[in-house]
């Protein structure tokens, strides 16, 4: 049986080597990336250079796409790399007759709602404060990110829907939770939006693998986390992902409220 021809950028990442060393047996993996990803053929370039990494997209049936900026929130590189290079993936893809972009996303681009009830308390870790019931977040709600680097992400989304509509590129967007390089939360602050690495993988090799009438979606992806405030329903129902990790397995003292810092979604990968 043939593999499917999978390039992943940014594949020397944390995501990206738990694909690749998870996967490989299922999907004939090559990779774009700066810097050389060992075990795989992989083609040297910035995803910000359209014409560097076009000779990558040749013979390709579909991409992941998780290459990022990873220095910090700087905007121009946001607009270089998140957004200019993110057209570029998807250009290329074009040009070379892709059938299919998987776009990581991030959860951080809801994470606006935190500063609403009862999610400023569910990440606040006041559970006394909390309902035993509350509305959950859905992909058709409106994104809200709060930093500039899940702007970018927002923007990735838009550009997927653009070439899904204009050019019939299915454009499937998984909005990520917190990939731990440990695989499990130290912070009250990951308990909502902690993604164990199993459940990540799982994710990615679904939407890889996702029927053709999935021509654009957005499915979140946390753990079973009884914190959780973002639905992950619509990914089981079209997906039938199984999420099977969960952040309550790890018992932690740290109260990490919504002061900490916010980067827990932010899956930069290079």
């Amino acid at each position: 049986m043939v593999k499917p021809k999978i390039l992943i950028t940014g594949a020397s990442g944390l995501i990206g080597g738990l694909v690749l060393k998870a996967l490989c047996r299922k999907y004939d993996f090559t990779t774009v990336n700066r810097r050389k990803v060992e075990g795989f053929p992989t083609t040297q370039a910035d995803i910000s250079d359209l014409e560097a990494i076009l000779p990558a997209f040749k013979g390709i049936d579909s991409v992941l796409h998780l290459a990022s900026h990873t220095a910090g929130n700087n905007w121009d590189k946001q607009m270089s790399v998140d957004i200019g290079g993110t057209y570029n993936v998807y250009e290329a893809a074009r040009r070379s007759g892709v059938k299919r972009v998987v776009y990581a996303s991030s959860g951080g681009t809801m994470l606006g709602y935190e500063g609403d009830q009862p999610y400023f308390d569910i990440v606040a870790a006041q559970y006394d404060k909390v309902p035993d019931q509350w509305q959950m977040v859905t992909h058709e709600w409106a994104p809200r990110p709060n930093d500039l680097f899940y702007v970018a992400k927002v923007c990735g989304e838009v550009i997927g829907r653009y070439f899904s509509d204009q050019y019939g590129i299915s454009s499937v967007n998984i909005r990520l939770g917190a990939v731990l390089a440990d695989d499990k939360p130290t912070l009250r602050r990951h308990y909502p939006g902690y993604l164990s690495q199993a459940d990540c993988v799982q994710m990615i090799d679904k939407c890889l693998s996702a029927p053709e009438s999935v021509q654009y979606d957005i499915f979140d992806a946390i753990s079973d986390n009884r914190w959780r405030w973002r639905d992950t329903s619509h990914a089981n129902d079209v997906l039938g992902w199984q999420p099977e990790g969960s952040a309550e397995n790890y018992e932690i003292e740290d109260q990490g409220g919504p002061h900490q810092v916010n980067k827990t979604f932010a899956l930069r990968e290079d």
